[in-house]
């Protein structure tokens, strides 16, 4: 897939950007793992089946499906979300490259303008990709907690852009939906040894580098 087509780029990151899906499914399992082996293993496996939902969903779903609590309190799911920034927010910043993306951005951002949109906290995601360097390169980064389908219109209204001329690249069927519900083209990461968790008819990469040809 040539990239000269299109105005934008709107890239996931945990998985698109960055080595750091491993990352966080230990860190879910860290978080949970004095519940016992049995919800520790739950937690991962629900993780890793919904890549791009926001951890605080994740929390919610948790606490009242697999621990049978009431509901998280405000100050419960803070408490949960600094700790989980605490396992992964350094872990992150110092994780691998995905293979050909350092280069695609820093290749295309001297031509049209690239977005992120992601499922991690915003300001969380900002810090990771100013430490990370990145953050020249990007016209706007974007997390949780709004809704990826809603972060993509938000790209496309403030930046003026033509659905049709823009293609997104992510990791996570919810990346594919939502790129689905806004009419702009996708593209996406399976690392060899994955699972595809696409459609048959979506165009799949192990990684970035093909892109930069």
């Amino acid at each position: 897939m040539k990239t000269a087509h299109w105005q934008a780029i709107i890239f996931d990151f945990d998985g698109v950007v960055v080595e750091s899906g491993d990352i966080k499914t230990q860190a879910f399992g860290n978080l949970y793992r004095t519940y016992g082996e049995t919800v520790m293993t739950a937690v991962m496996q629900y993780h890793s089946a919904n890549g791009g939902m926001s951890r605080y969903q994740k929390f919610h779903y948790f606490q009242q499906q697999l621990l049978k609590k009431p509901p998280l309190t405000p100050d419960e799911e803070q408490l949960l979300d600094q700790r989980f920034s605490e396992l992964v927010v350094e872990a992150v910043i110092a994780s691998e490259t995905v293979p050909g993306a350092a280069e695609l951005i820093r290749k295309e951002a001297t031509r049209i303008p690239l977005f992120i949109a992601s499922g991690t906290p915003e300001a969380e995601l900002k810090t990771i990709v100013m430490r990370r360097g990145l953050a020249p390169y990007f016209t706007a980064v974007r997390g949780s907690p709004t809704p990826k389908q809603m972060l993509i219109a938000d790209i496309l209204s403030s930046h003026a852009l033509s659905p049709e001329r823009v293609l997104m690249i992510g990791d996570a069927l919810i990346d594919y939906q939502s790129a689905q519900a806004n009419k702009i083209a996708f593209l996406g990461r399976v690392r060899s040894g994955d699972d595809n968790p696409f459609p048959a008819e979506v165009n799949t990469l192990p990684d970035l580098s093909p892109l930069l040809t």
